[in-house]
């Protein structure tokens, strides 16, 4: 049977609409005892068990706080919800018929209340989901906060980036990156530039209040794009009733120079609620250990060790109205994040050997070549409850107009330019997601949904790389997570893709002499229209005992190429390159296996998450023999490959309040086919490993008080593909130290982190800068401030 026979798409609604009224049938067999669990500031508890005659019937909430228990004889039971932290709730209830409770737990004293909130949502989280998923929060983001959010999750096993400067950085995922990873806000797909290693995240990380991670393919429920993995950034946490606050960061870095600020403010009656961020950043060039960078023959002395014209700043703002009432949560938000950032003066064409500008005039100068980029977002999210189903629509619209500036400078047969806009790009993407969830027949928990984008791409500019475009895709996905017991749960799912891509014709805004001697316009991107299909699927297993989880997890992903692979052909002159693209391309697919296990006591902490991952088909861009315009040209190609690799943590609680603690990250890849066979892929991040060390004293008068030490240990990256250089190995000590206290009877958390303490020169594999040999930052240290504000109206 064909995927896309008009038999398929009749038959696919009509199932998953059978599936969903199968439980309403059910439901009038037995009494369905449904409900959320609160605290006493009506804050949703996650994670909270409930059960009916001690073992007889037992659930947990999940995300909002929401239980279900089926199959209830008539008659009276006896009500049991514990929560760590609180006090266990007891009644009696009788159950005459199918009936929804609020219940409203007790805390047993307000610091345990903040502290296992967090934990109990995380671990149930992570027990119950077959993926490798790993949950951040704020306390995470602060102590580990950097000059780009993907800087700030760098710290994590498995997650490193490619780092344009100071303040620009993309995730790299078991080194997959660009649009083989996924970034979403609320479930929203982020939707930028992805395809640029030059071009960074538009996200306000001073925004984002729990992130999570998913290493490995999530196609099941984002489509394509997620191939190597998502990084879900939630900014939806519902204020308490009658309550009104905010808070404000403050942020310095001695290495950039950086001064940075974010505010906020929220205020919620009883079913209305504001939010709202401002945010402000301004940096400087920024500083490495050496004097001078020498590539391709040509020394540049740096002065003053700075990377000359890096400086940059950020202008953001945000503002989110929602409203509760009976089941029923919609959420408005409008965001808008402008970042303008200079270019290394040395990494775009070599601009320094032959401009007038003084780039060592002013390091807060943010001279040509710089790029500038505005990114809105208009986002809606609305959740329904009712009957212990969940119906969740999500839509957006996104503008992301980015714009790359230079010195206007000829190139082969190309005049001087009129003005210094050499690209432009302009992309809306609308989206709708929807997804239904409902249990089935006692053990079954489905999740159903559709995901629809459109994307329209306009260019402009005097340089030319890739054509304009316009893309849609669609999707449709079954999960089930089957709960056989508290210790064996099942998922599985499968999902349905379709999309197209069509690229406009694209011709020189000049002429060039032909061997005719005639001047033509040389067309360099003609009309294409590609249509793509896929069908993905996943299985995976949980065992979760009392100190040893582990989990099993198959799946098929699927990848659409993008325009940059199909049709581009241009100079990237970031990278010193001609790039062609290749417009018979099929669909990425990809096969992994991942493993987690987990082993948990009082003191000990140990997990290991190896995976294996095949491509039949890697996109990548390889260099060839031939030259254009005095560039080497690169080529789109597809390769067999086979990636594997894992991470390893371990902690162990030495004495009271004193935790050692290792995390290590491999990856190994090879192309098992094509013209770069036997090499890596590029962009592969080393293998590293951090032993650390954590004292956390009880102080009188002082919370959360850290002192922390990081000893970071890379090895050399021998593993590469051309013209990717081998880069040596090395080592770097990292301090945090950090405390909190009341002022005027408000928390103030205090953060100081010390980076590459000893200062010391090396080459990160991954940076944007590789490239031409520079080297990593050197010592910096950051001070940050953190004052929430909270009061009951």
């Amino acid at each position: 049977m064909k995927i896309f026979s008009i038999q398929y798409w009749l038959f696919m609604p009509v199932f998953i609409l059978l599936v969903g009224i199968a439980p309403n049938l059910q439901a009038q067999l037995l009494c369905k005892l449904t409900g959320t669990v609160l605290d006493e500031k009506n804050i949703l508890l996650t994670g909270a068990s409930v059960a009916i005659d001690s073992t007889q019937h037992v659930a947990s909430t999940d995300d909002h706080g929401y239980f279900q228990l089926k199959n209830i004889k008539q008659g009276r039971h006896t009500l049991t919800v514990s929560f760590i932290g609180y006090h266990t709730y007891v009644r009696e209830i009788n159950v005459k018929n199918d009936q929804n409770i609020k219940i409203s737990l007790e805390p047993k004293s307000l610091q345990l209340e903040e502290v296992n909130i967090k934990g109990t949502a995380q671990k149930t989280a992570k027990q119950e989901d077959s993926r490798n998923v790993e949950i951040v929060d704020n306390n995470y983001l602060r102590e580990n906060l950097s000059g780009s959010l993907m800087q700030t999750l760098s710290r994590m096993p498995g997650i490193s980036s490619i780092d344009i400067g100071s303040g620009q950085s993309k995730p790299v995922i078991r080194g997959l990156s660009f649009n083989r990873v996924a970034v979403a806000e609320n479930g929203i797909k982020h939707e930028g530039q992805e395809w640029g290693a030059d071009h960074g995240l538009e996200i306000d990380q001073y925004g984002i209040e729990r992130i999570e991670v998913i290493k490995g393919p999530a196609s099941l429920m984002y489509g394509s794009n997620a191939i190597g993995g998502v990084i879900d950034l939630k900014q939806l946490a519902v204020p308490s009733n009658n309550t009104i606050g905010g808070s404000l960061d403050l942020d310095g870095r001695s290495n950039n120079n950086l001064l940075g600020g974010s505010v906020s403010f929220f205020t919620r009656g009883n079913k209305f609620y504001l939010k709202t961020r401002l945010t402000l950043t301004n940096y400087a060039d920024y500083k490495v250990p050496t004097d001078s960078i020498e590539y391709l023959s040509y020394y540049f002395k740096l002065k003053d060790r700075q990377l000359r014209n890096t400086a940059g700043n950020e202008k953001n703002g945000s503002i989110t109205a929602g409203w509760l009432h009976k089941g029923f949560a919609t959420h408005l938000t409008l965001s808008d994040v402008f970042t303008k950032s200079g270019f290394f003066a040395n990494a775009h064409g070599l601009e320094i050997r032959t401009s007038t500008i003084d780039y060592d005039r002013s390091s807060r100068d943010i001279d040509l070549p710089y790029q500038r980029v505005n990114h809105l977002n208009i986002s809606s999210n609305t959740k329904w409850t009712f009957n212990g189903n969940m119906l969740h629509v999500d839509m957006a619209w996104q503008n992301n107009f980015r714009q790359e500036f230079a010195e206007a400078t000829s190139h082969g047969y190309m005049p001087i330019p009129p003005d210094s806009l050499e690209r432009e790009f302009k992309k809306n993407t609308y989206t709708i997601n929807a997804r239904f969830d409902f249990s089935c027949w006692g053990i079954h928990r489905f999740t159903t949904g559709l995901n629809t984008e459109f994307q329209d791409n306009e260019i402009g500019g005097w340089g030319f790389i890739l054509p304009a475009f316009k893309s849609q895709s669609g999707g449709i996905f079954l999960l089930d997570k089957m709960k056989f017991s508290e210790t064996w749960i099942l998922n599985a799912g499968i999902r349905v893709d379709a999309g197209s891509i069509k690229t406009q014709a694209y011709y020189d805004w000049y002429t060039t002499l032909q061997a005719d001697s005639s001047l033509e316009y040389v067309q360099r991107a003609s009309q294409l229209k590609r249509a793509f299909n896929n069908l993905t699927w996943a299985i995976g297993a949980n065992y979760n005992a009392e100190i040893f989880t582990m989990k099993l997890n198959l799946g098929k992903s699927f990848r659409m190429p993008i325009a940059k692979e199909l049709a581009s052909n241009g100079v990237n002159y970031h990278m010193y390159r001609y790039e062609k693209g290749d417009s018979s391309l099929h669909a990425e697919v990809s096969y992994q296996a991942d493993l987690g296990l987990n082993w948990e006591t009082k003191r000990w902490n140990l997990s290991f998450s190896p995976f294996a991952n095949y491509f039949p088909n890697y996109i990548y861009l390889n260099p060839t023999s031939k030259y254009h315009e005095g560039l080497q040209i690169y080529y789109h190609r597809e390769s067999e490959v086979f990636r594997t690799g894992g991470e390893l943590s371990a902690s162990y609680e030495c004495i009271d309040h004193l935790k050692a603690g290792v995390d290590a990250e491999y990856i190994y890849s090879v192309q098992l086919s094509g013209e770069k066979r036997g090499f890596a892929l590029p962009f592969s991040p080393p293998f590293s490993t951090v032993f650390s060390l954590s004292y956390s004293p009880p102080i009188k008068r002082m919370k959360n008080t850290l002192i922390r030490l990081e000893y970071k240990i890379v090895a050399a990256q021998n593993n590469i593909v051309p013209p990717e250089k081998k880069t040596p190995g090395y080592q770097l000590l990292n301090l945090t130290l950090g405390t909190g206290f009341n002022l005027y009877k408000q928390p103030v958390q205090v953060q100081l982190q010390v980076q590459n303490l000893f200062d010391r020169k090396y080459y990160d594999h991954t940076s944007f800068y590789r490239l031409i040999e520079v080297s990593g930052p050197g010592r910096n240290i950051s001070l940050s401030l953190h004052l929430p504000i909270n009061s009951e109206q």
